[in-house]
C-alpha cells in the first residue's frame, strides 16, 4: 500500500514508520521499507539512535535534545530526518508517547558507547 510522503516539521511528533526495519551496522544502520522495498543508509550511530527514540518523545525537536545532538549540527540531523520522511522511513505520529515510557536517553546513550568486538 503506497503511503504519501509527509512534509517533515522538527516541531511534530514523529516515529520511525511500522513497516521499517532497522539492521544495525558497524557505520550506523542498514535501513529497509517492507512496503515500497527502499534500502536507505544511516552513516551516524546518534541518527541511528535518534530514529530509535523518535516515538518516545513529543517532538523531532526533542528527540534531538534528548539525544546529545549538539544545535551547531541540529541542521544537518533535521536534513537527514527530512530526508527519511520524504522516502517514508519515519512517519508523522497521531499519538502521545507512551506515558508509561521514561523520555530518558538511554538508546541516545548507547550510540555514543563503543560496540564490543
Amino acid at each position: 500500500m503506497p503511503t504519501t510522503a509527509v512534509a517533515f516539521d522538527p516541531s511534530l511528533p514523529w516515529q520511525k514508520a511500522r513497516s521499517v526495519a532497522l539492521r544495525p551496522e558497524p557505520f550506523g544502520a542498514l535501513v529497509y521499507h517492507f512496503g515500497n522495498r527502499k534500502l536507505s543508509f544511516l552513516k551516524s550511530r546518534t541518527l541511528v539512535a535518534v530514529v530509535e527514540a523518535l516515538a518516545e518523545h513529543p517532538t523531532a525537536d526533542a528527540t534531538l535534545t534528548a539525544c546529545g545532538v549538539p544545535e551547531a549540527q541540529r541542521g544537518t540531523y533535521v536534513k537527514a530526518l527530512a530526508d527519511l520522511a520524504r522516502s517514508n522511513m519515519i512517519e508523522a505520529r497521531t499519538s502521545l508517547p507512551p506515558a508509561t515510557r521514561r523520555l530518558a536517553a538511554d538508546a541516545c546513550r548507547q550510540a555514543d558507547q563503543p560496540e564490543d568486538s
